[in-house]
């Protein structure tokens, strides 16, 4: 594991601790930030989500079970790995920050050694990745991955569609992430229900990407999904805006637009998912 690609934040109100934490895992090749109150670690996790964060519980502002619970009450934070660091040793307090999500759980004073492992094992584990998204609940990565496979070996005719949303990280800064992932869920449920309305019963949705859904069907199917598709959230689009900035002349050119590539079987052989992956992007 290349430690160079992972960022920790590491919350803890005791500056001694958290500058030989700091310089530790610096040295070990990780990119590190810091927090000293509860508050500002919820918000640089927010902002920009680290890998890993490890967290005191006793902090002078909201304790760490607090923080623990926002960062798994949020989509967007839900999935990052914590080590809970903290003086408390009683059975209580460690069943108490296991129950709300933490990966590992150490007492002070520690083996930095030890918590090294520890953070390696983590980030190994995370590294896996999650086979659902977490906003639309959808297959992807590696569950994707594997459907894929499975399709290029079966001598079935296919057709692939991929619903792209464009404009979605402008949407995101004006608007905020908790309105971006409303939008993404509404979009989720619309392309099921037009698959669900016209498609075979056996049809697979999910993600290459946050913003492209991947549809696989037969031939058969394929205009009736696609028109569903076109025309329910072509004309839904727009109403994800507010009133005032649906009839802005200047706001055309980043607002929230569809994209539909297509590929067939019978485009093939493709040699790997990777090739497959790559003819929606031509």
């Amino acid at each position: 594991m290349d430690n160079k690609q992972h960022r920790l934040l590491i919350i803890e109100d005791d500056l001694d601790v958290a500058e030989m934490l700091t310089s530790y895992f610096r040295v070990q090749g990780y990119e590190v930030q810091t927090a000293n109150w509860g508050e500002d670690g919820v918000r640089a996790c927010q902002v920009s989500p680290p890998d890993l964060v490890i967290l005191d519980i006793r902090l002078p502002d909201i304790d760490g079970y607090q923080v623990a619970e926002r960062l798994r009450s949020n989509v967007r934070t839900s999935r990052i790995p914590i080590i809970f660091l903290t003086e408390k040793r009683d059975r209580s307090d460690r069943l108490k920050g296991l129950k709300l999500g933490a990966d590992d759980y150490i007492t002070k004073p520690f083996d930095i050694q030890e918590l090294r492992l520890r953070v390696r094992n983590a980030l190994r584990r995370a590294s896996i990745g999650p086979v659902t998204n977490p906003v639309t609940e959808l297959p992807e990565g590696a569950l994707v991955d594997e459907y894929l496979r499975e399709l290029l070996d079966s001598k079935q005719e296919w057709i692939a569609l991929l619903v792209s949303i464009q404009n979605l990280d402008a949407f995101r800064e004006r608007y905020g992430f908790v309105t971006s992932d409303d939008v993404l869920r509404a979009i989720s449920r619309m392309l099921q229900n037009a698959v669900k309305d016209a498609g075979s019963g056996q049809d697979f949705i999910g993600h290459l990407a946050s913003t492209d859904f991947l549809i696989i069907t037969t031939p058969p199917h394929t205009n009736a999904i696609r028109e569903r598709i076109e025309t329910r959230l072509g004309q839904a689009l727009d109403y994800f805006y507010p009133l005032r900035d649906r009839i802005r002349e200047d706001f055309g050119n980043r607002k929230l637009a569809l994209r539909i590539a297509e590929v067939h079987s019978s485009h093939g052989p493709f040699q790997d998912i990777n090739s497959l992956k790559d003819a929606f992007r031509q």
